[in-house]
């Protein structure tokens, strides 16, 4: 059965859509998700109706990445993707070159963990520099690590680390993204559990569980809020989250945005502000994997209130707001990539959130669930069309487009 309900929620998120799926005890209780069949990915376009775009097309740009995580345009109009296993691929035309960059740095590829986001130097144009963030085997753990990098052709080269966060345990997503300043932030998860992950995520000592912002040479910029405060890393931006898989900076305003994961739903999106404690796990709408409730608040004064709740959890992943002129009636709009829906496999989807001219949320839209595809990342290309990364064995670039 399923239950959906929209309303205003007086205890610090905006909105709260609760949508939620009654599941049988047997398949949790084994440890296997329930799921609904796969559905293959067209081989040609395919047309979808959409609520306030009258026509879209998905196009399937290209096939054959292994679990990609981020992508970044170029300016020649080839397109940088990570794939989680280590591997930074060139697509060009279309077509993904038989051929790994090279020069990536070794990764921790197991499980979860591995080679995540990339991004390009604001400058890229002169300096050719490209960062990407990652987790590092090392003696004493696996760090979320970030890297930078100069692009000639196929191969990356004057690799050096710019920072390492503190030891991990196993899985911490991490993106990462300039700023208008030319400053760049980048997320530290891993903050899971409400015990010991919550600790590291409200320690101010600690870089797990945190944004971080930095010089594009890996400094610390003098502004941050901790910068000679005892007790807390100058590197640490804001606080109190878990595990960040989105981050984007708004084009009208340039304020940073980000999601999070909850565990049992309580998936959140933030306005992320200088200093602030984002809760985790002191106060939260999730629940533990076993059940319980993470915490007895949702909201608390000296807290930042979430501006986006969902209830079940769909797994965010990638975000982006939209400012292109192929999509008149998309202008304004955050997309946000969905995994999976209400811990059900194969309910992945793309998700649009509209708001008023005050910023607050009026309405959403769910958008490819037909696929059933596990959307990695989300980005606006240069050409004004949305793009997409698939997450699986075998996944694709796909690419949504008008039709006039």
């Amino acid at each position: 059965m399923m239950i959906t309900r929209t309303d205003r929620c007086s205890s610090g998120a905006r909105w709260v859509v609760v949508a939620g799926c009654i599941l049988g005890g047997a398949a949790a209780s084994a440890g296997q998700l329930p799921g609904l069949p796969p559905v293959p990915l067209p081989d040609g376009p395919r047309l979808f109706e959409t609520a306030e775009q009258p026509q879209i097309r998905l196009v399937v740009v290209t096939r054959g990445l292994s679990h990609p995580w981020g992508l970044a345009f170029l300016p020649d109009g080839g397109i940088l993707v990570t794939e989680r296993a280590g591997r930074l691929r060139l697509i060009r035309d279309g077509v993904l070159d038989p051929h790994p960059v090279s020069g990536v740095p070794e990764v921790h590829a197991v499980g979860l963990a591995g080679l995540m986001d990339v991004a390009l130097h604001p400058r890229f144009a002169d300096n050719q520099l490209v960062y990407l963030t990652y987790s590092k085997p090392g003696d004493d753990g696996v760090r979320v690590t970030l890297a930078r990098g100069r692009l000639n052709g196929l191969a990356l080269t004057d690799v050096r680390d710019l920072f390492l966060s503190d030891p991990v345990r196993g899985t911490a997503a991490s993106r990462v993204v300039f700023a208008r300043d030319g400053t760049l932030f980048m997320t530290v998860g891993g903050a899971f559990g409400a015990s010991t992950g919550g600790r590291r995520a409200q320690d101010p000592d600690d870089t797990v569980g945190k944004v971080v912002r930095l010089r594009d040479d890996g400094s610390v910029p003098d502004d941050n809020p901790f910068v000679g405060r005892d007790g807390y890393r100058p590197e640490i931006y804001s606080l109190g989250h878990r595990n960040q898989l989105g981050l984007t900076i708004h084009p009208d305003t340039g304020a940073l945005w980000l999601h999070e994961n909850g565990p049992l739903g309580g998936d959140e999106i933030n306005l992320i502000r200088a200093g602030g404690n984002y809760g985790w796990p002191v106060v939260s709408y999730s629940r533990e994997y076993s059940g319980p409730r993470v915490a007895s608040r949702t909201w608390q004064e000296g807290m930042e209130p979430a501006e986006i709740v969902w209830l079940p959890s769909i797994a965010p992943s990638g975000m982006v707001f939209y400012d292109g002129d192929r999509f008149p009636n998309w202008k304004g709009s955050l997309f946000v990539g969905a995994l999976r829906t209400g811990m059900i496999r194969n309910t992945g989807h793309l998700e649009r959130i509209v708001f008023n001219e005050r910023g607050e949320e009026v309405r959403r839209e769910w958008l490819l669930a037909e696929l059933r595809q596990r959307i990695r990342d989300v980005r606006q290309g240069p050409d004004g069309l949305i793009y997409l990364l698939t997450d699986a064995d075998d996944a694709a670039l796909l690419r949504i487009e008008p039709v006039d």
